[in-house]
């Protein structure tokens, strides 16, 4: 056990080298890109996430099973993906066409990345302004969706534990409600593999379920229940899968309060009668 355990160590060092190292690599390749159409940036970046699963596969045998990719709809959509580790990041990337991440402002601030994350379009969200940061972030998210792109949202808001009680803020349902297209909700269970904090990556396969998309114009409280329950009892089903594998004994998830929906008011009253929660990118 002692052997194995320094056997994972030492490919994860291995990797956490190579991953970084390449990753300036690619950032400086791709500086051509800032003087090309915006399109390039993010071919660019699928290419970059593709490149970090084959690593991530081949130092720290750490494979992936993509489950339901013929339910992602063509066209603007909105991506409601379970948040675990760093690993989503990167990994969802190549599964869309035109995709664009609502992340924090504060990493479009750093150098060459910062750039490609506004050529590429990403939507930038500044938690430290509160509720005054909705209106730029749905101007954004409106212009990406006229555009045919798919915006990826983490509806948490910040990476979770598996097993630990889900805490899903109200940004997701007001750009809903404003996107006027199908949310596709994701589950996965990276986090029995990639960590929230640290660099060991156990070997194993993360497996990632792609549920059936919600059609737009619900309810926004029936919205909320239904996407956190799918989104929840898939991703408790897959930990539950592969528990054992990951060395891990990470427990099913609580059933989710009521705290979050209990304060959306119903669909008629005005979009600006509530404070909601920012979403916080990783």
């Amino acid at each position: 056990m002692r052997r194995w355990f320094d056997i994972v160590v030492l490919r994860s060092i291995l990797f956490t080298g190579a991953f970084y190292l390449s990753t300036v690599i690619w950032l400086i390749a791709a500086v051509p890109t800032l003087v090309m159409p915006r399109r390039a940036i993010v071919e660019v970046a699928k290419a970059w996430g593709r490149f970090n699963l084959w690593l991530l596969r081949t130092i720290c045998h750490v494979n992936v099973e993509w489950r339901g990719i013929e339910k992602i709809p063509r066209g603007p959509l909105l991506v409601a993906a379970k948040h675990q580790s760093a690993w989503e990041t990167f990994a969802l990337i190549p599964l869309f066409d035109d995709p664009t991440f609502v992340l924090k402002r504060e990493l479009m601030w750093l150098p060459l990345f910062g750039w490609f994350m506004r050529k590429g379009r990403m939507i930038p969200v500044d938690r430290a302004t509160g509720k005054d940061a909705l209106a730029p972030m749905m101007g954004a998210f409106r212009a990406a969706l006229a555009e045919g792109r798919q915006a990826v949202i983490f509806p948490e808001g910040t990476r979770r534990p598996p097993g630990a009680e889900p805490s899903y803020k109200l940004g997701i349902v007001f750009l809903y409600t404003e996107g006027k297209v199908p949310c596709l909700p994701i589950a996965l269970n990276s986090g029995l593999f990639w960590g929230r904090r640290g660099i060991i990556r156990r070997p194993g396969t993360i497996r990632v379920e792609i549920l059936d998309p919600i059609p737009p114009g619900l309810n926004r409280r029936v919205f909320f229940r239904r996407l956190r329950s799918e989104i929840e009892t898939a991703t408790a089903a897959l930990i539950a899968e592969d528990a054992p594998e990951s060395g891990g004994t990470a427990a099913a998830a609580p059933v989710p309060s009521d705290k979050a929906a209990t304060s959306l008011r119903p669909q008629a009253q005005s979009e600006h009668a509530a404070s909601p929660s920012v979403e916080r990118g990783t």
